[in-house]
């Protein structure tokens, strides 16, 4: 292999290190240094981000976001997202699981063609999948209520700003929304288990569910824990589907953390009370930090397990 004498690298080396600059670059920029910039911010009282009268004040951010009239807005948007997060989770395995076995179990050359369909929500904007799911549930004139009505299923329109219909619809099409992205995770697990041990319980007499507990999910467990990272950190910062149904206006009911912390920190208003950046990043911190520390746990978890 030709090396850099010069530097003692190889140009394999350096070819990786050039495909990966871009990536550590972007992630470096958008995710370490706000993060870096963010710290000292909690410690004081600044307003905006324009706010030049900056001083120190220590834990107080800590004790007002847990003191009226803040913790009114704010556990609130904890029980609403921890409950979100719960039937999203459950929507995962609903939806992409199910999927993915379908599409591993299917031997057809429509395959490819139902993968793309199934993977086509993916690729809306989040804004889009919010607006379109209250535009079909519009009491008025919804497609899926008008449809419904007609068809005598229903005797009134289902109000989508509900907060019992707005805790199980708006999982619901998130779940739709990354049925592919999903999928996708899950079949590779799936790709990735040895056929001959599947053969081998067919021979041994195993039926289909014993092969799932005992040959499928131990040998995609990987894939299982990068879903669940993904779905746990996701739920805590959905924020385009909340905003597409109102939840800046008068939707309260999908009025998450993520929403709330916006209209801290870039609004001044929350839930029509005055708040400050320092607050708003304050109360991020407080959600973020023990989701990173569970993100952790559970990837240190996973490698443990491994197959």
């Amino acid at each position: 292999m030709k090396r850099n004498h010069k530097m003692g690298i190889s140009r394999d080396t350096l070819w990786d290190a050039a495909f990966l600059s871009p990536q550590i670059i972007l992630y470096f920029s958008l995710t370490i240094l706000p993060f870096i910039i963010a710290v000292p911010i909690i410690f004081s009282d600044q307003l905006s981000f324009i706010d030049n009268d900056v001083h120190f004040v220590g834990l107080q951010n800590f004790v007002s976001i847990f003191s009226p009239p803040l913790v009114n807005s704010f556990i609130p948007a904890i029980k609403r997202t921890a409950i979100f997060m719960v039937l999203n989770y459950a929507t995962v395995f609903i939806f992409g699981m199910s999927l993915a076995l379908l599409m591993y179990e299917t031997k057809s050359k429509y395959r490819k063609p139902f993968f793309s369909i199934i993977y086509l929500p993916y690729m809306i904007s989040g804004l889009g999948i919010g607006m379109l799911l209250s535009m079909l549930f519009s009491r008025d004139t919804g497609s899926i209520n008008l449809l419904l009505l007609k068809l005598g299923i229903i005797k009134n329109a289902i109000d989508i700003k509900n907060p019992s219909v707005s805790t199980w619809a708006f999982p619901a099409f998130i779940g739709w929304r990354y049925a592919g992205f999903n999928m996708a995770i899950f079949l590779g697990g799936l790709l990735s288990i040895p056929p001959e041990t599947i053969d081998a319980s067919r021979v041994d007499g195993a039926n289909y569910f014993q092969r799932l507990w005992h040959i499928y999910f131990p040998q995609m467990f990987a894939s299982i824990m990068i879903a669940t990272v993904i779905c746990l950190i996701g739920s805590w910062g959905v924020f385009d589907e909340a905003v597409g149904m109102g939840a800046l206006t008068a939707n309260k009911n999908v009025r998450f953390v993520s929403i709330l912390i916006f209209k801290l920190g870039f609004s001044g208003v929350g839930d029509a009370q005055t708040g400050t950046l320092a607050e708003a990043v304050t109360m991020s911190m407080v959600v973020n930090i023990p989701l990173l520390v569970i993100g952790i746990l559970l990837t240190r978890f996973q490698k443990k397990k491994q197959y």
